[in-house]
């Protein structure tokens, strides 16, 4: 991953985080600074997204679904082990914004969403260490998500990580596959993140990965 490094400043008025994700446990320490501008005014725009991706922001209705999805884990389902459940998050607009370019050639898609936070990225990364093998089943449905962490991406942000994750589902001789490079970075209270989705094992467009997830963070430095 080749990024280009952003050297804006995070601008706006700084006051406590009000929205949590619910990653933290005892005795970490709190993001204190909290940029006042709205997400939906930071997310990217379809214009943002290179040919021949075609993007959408999703409907607050959409964005529970979308990053259960992302994340492999769907809600509601028994994980194994039980302590690696996906934290609670607020999916509504003032704490969650997503937008889904895809690829229909290809069968691909690059999604950016913004959330919300009041817990250090590291803390979010600890946690997802302990839980790199995990299994899933819902209405007797099982599957594993097998993740990976890679080095932080260099970009002027509080903190960055990346990882690659495979989720395999169905039984021998009608698998399916769906993989994951997903980038993260935290500006003060807000994550972002940049996910390319695509099913089977070809190789993920890093480039067009690069460039939202730069332009994304940029934008929030921006607001």
């Amino acid at each position: 991953m080749s990024l280009a490094g952003c050297s804006s400043s995070v601008s706006g008025v700084a006051e406590p985080a009000a929205s949590a994700d619910g990653t933290g446990g005892a005795g970490q320490s709190t993001t204190t600074e909290r940029i006042s501008a709205s997400l939906d005014s930071m997310l990217l725009t379809p214009t943002d997204f290179p040919t021949p991706y075609q993007a959408i922001v999703l409907a607050p209705q959409a964005v529970a679904q979308a990053a259960a999805d992302l994340g492999g884990i769907p809600a509601g389902a028994k994980v194994d082990p039980a302590g690696c459940k996906p934290p609670t998050q607020d999916y509504g607009p003032d704490s969650t914004a997503m937008i889904v370019g895809t690829d229909n050639d290809k069968r691909a898609t690059v999604t950016v969403e913004l959330t919300r936070v009041d817990r250090p990225l590291a803390t979010r990364t600890a946690e997802i260490g302990q839980c790199l093998e995990v299994a899933t089943t819902k209405d007797g449905a099982t599957a594993h998500v097998t993740t990976k962490i890679l080095p932080g991406p260099p970009i002027n942000a509080d903190d960055t990580m990346a990882m690659r994750q495979t989720v395999t589902s169905g039984e021998a001789g009608a698998t399916v596959k769906q993989s994951m490079l997903t980038l993260v970075g935290q500006v003060a209270d807000v994550r972002i993140s940049a996910t390319y989705m695509s099913f089977g094992d070809g190789k993920p467009d890093s480039a067009t990965l690069d460039q939202v997830f730069t332009e994304a963070v940029q934008r929030v430095h921006a607001a």
